[in-house]
């Protein structure tokens, strides 16, 4: 995989560096500013992008707004986010993307390498990947209102791991049913939120994450 990394820190951009080398990826840059990281993307076209949402200069969310230009601009490359706390605003507007290739991770994750490399891995391959705390997050923002009050608590269950990313097949394995009884579930949780003409795992993801995070 080829990848893009802009981190601010030092110690963390270096760590990331040696990790992903470590697992046979390639890194083609790794800089600390949203200008630097844009012009990395234009000259070299990555497989998927790896950028912190504060950077200098004002530290608030200049690499989002890099993500969002990349996203727009060359909508091949996968753009992973990374950030310290759960941003609602800023992860509401980067799960909304129309197209899938995108994830959403605390910074704490990293350190649980399989599950770093493993959102790497989905992205690059036309997926999602959103940490599981950012879906608790936006998913408890909405508890109250409806149709979401319409689900059960497995549905609610399986709608949490359906954000973040997995596909039937892995609910399945993760909640201990059967894959037809994944299907079940979220053919129920379509019709529920409205959503029974969505088609395709990514969209479907990013569909249910939008109709949640309005």
């Amino acid at each position: 995989m080829r990848i893009v990394l802009a981190e601010d820190s030092t110690l963390l951009r270096e760590g990331l560096v040696r990790l992903l080398a470590e697992e046979g990826h390639e890194v083609l840059a790794a800089v600390d500013n949203p200008v630097e990281l844009v012009a990395a993307v234009a000259d070299s076209q990555p497989d998927v992008v790896v950028t912190d949402i504060r950077m200098p200069p004002t530290n608030t969310n200049e690499g989002l707004r890099a993500a969002l230009e990349i996203r727009e601009r060359w909508p091949a490359v996968g753009v992973l986010v990374l950030s310290q706390y759960v941003e609602n605003r800023y992860a509401a507007e980067l799960i909304t993307s129309e197209t899938g290739q995108v994830g959403y991770l605390l910074k704490d994750r990293v350190v649980q390498v399989e599950e770093f490399l493993d959102a790497l891995q989905r992205i690059a391959s036309g997926g999602v990947a959103f940490d599981p705390e950012v879906v608790r997050r936006l998913l408890s923002r909405t508890k109250q209102t409806d149709p979401l009050a319409t689900l059960s608590p497995r549905e609610r269950e399986v709608l949490q791991l359906m954000a973040e990313g997995l596909t039937n097949a892995a609910i399945a394995e993760r909640l201990h049913f059967s894959q037809s009884a994944a299907e079940k579930h979220v053919n129920s949780i379509f019709d529920k939120l409205g959503l029974t003409g969505t088609k395709g795992t990514s969209r479907r993801v990013l569909a249910v994450v939008r109709y949640l995070s309005t």
